[in-house]
Order: C-alpha cells, then structure tokens, then sequence
C-alpha cells in the first residue's frame, strides 16, 4: 500500500494537517510515499523545514546573503518515516518552498524526485510598509540547496524527467505512474 500525499501550499494548517496525515500513514503500515507538491506555489519555509524534517536529518536549506555569507538551515525534528521509501513529483508550477522541499529531498538521496523542472522561486524577502498601506518588497538572500545549488532562476531538476506533452499525458498522469512504479 501506498501513500499519495498531495500538498497545494504551504500554509499555516499545513504542518498540522501533515502530522495527522503522517500519523494515518504509520497507522496502515504503508510500504512507501509519493509526495505530490506539482503546482504548489510554496508558502511558509518553516512547513517546509516541518515536512522535509520527517524523511532527513542534517541540512533542509542553505540561505546565502548579499555579502556572500551562508548559513544552513536544518531538520527541526525527528522524523518518523526517515526509511520509508519516497517520491517527490514536482512541476513548473512547483515553486519555492515546494523547491525547498525537493532540492532537500534530492541533494541528501533521501529519495526520488520525479516530473519536470520546477519554477525556481528561491528568494527571500523583506517587507518594509509605508503610510496608505503600500510596501517595498527588498530581496536580501536567496535560498540554495543543501548541496548549495541556487534554486532561483534554476528550478529543480527532477532525478527522472517525465515530461507532459499532451492532453493525453495528462489524462494518465504518466508523472505519478512514473512514481507508482518507482516506488
């Protein structure tokens, strides 16, 4: 039996609704879990860190800033499906923290990522308000993978490219099929 999570953001009910989905997964003793984070346009990087942390120990992120510095960012806990085998599938339409999640996923072997080439969204942002309500968004660092790859302008590199062409392809999802089989 396998387990097809689907995420479509990274919110703030996200991690709570991750834990009790993690909890049903242990309880049926699944042999493995597709991650599907395909169109997901990110959200928090803390929910990030929270599901990237329940398959890897050590490094989740890097975050370079405009001086060069880096510093990493890792597993905030203890995960509990650290062996079970897993599968991310990511699309252009996967962006930042969804990024942020593969990139970690697939820089510490901890899995498979299949799909296409993600969005490659990997800055982070200050927000400085004005009076009338309107903001400056200024970038001051850009997060890279643990292997210290740049995620933005980059995109993620699925391990197995599977490509949706047509119509067709999408009527079958040969990207999950693709998972199915890896797992």
């Amino acid at each position: 039996q396998i387990a097809i999570i689907k995420v479509s953001r990274f919110g703030e009910k996200t991690d709570s609704e991750w834990d009790s989905v993690v909890a049903e997964v242990i309880s049926k003793k699944v042999s493995g879990v597709i991650v599907d984070v395909r169109n997901n346009p990110g959200g928090l990087l803390n929910s990030a860190i929270h599901l990237a942390s329940e398959f890897i120990n050590g490094t989740v992120v890097k975050q370079e800033t405009s001086d060069g510095s880096i510093s990493s960012i890792g597993a905030d806990r203890q995960g509990k499906v650290l062996k079970m085998p897993l599968v991310v599938i990511i699309n252009g339409g996967s962006a930042s923290a969804s990024e942020i999640l593969a990139g970690a996923i697939k820089d510490n072997k901890r899995g498979k990522v299949v799909g296409e080439k993600s969005f490659g969204k990997g800055t982070v942002q200050d927000v400085v308000p004005f009076a009338g309500g309107s903001s400056l968004h200024v970038t001051i660092a850009k997060w890279l993978t643990p292997k210290g790859s740049s995620i933005h302008g980059e995109g993620i590199m699925p391990d197995i490219l599977v490509e949706v062409k047509t119509e067709d392809d999408k009527e079958r999802d040969l990207q999950l099929e693709k998972a199915l089989e890896i797992i």
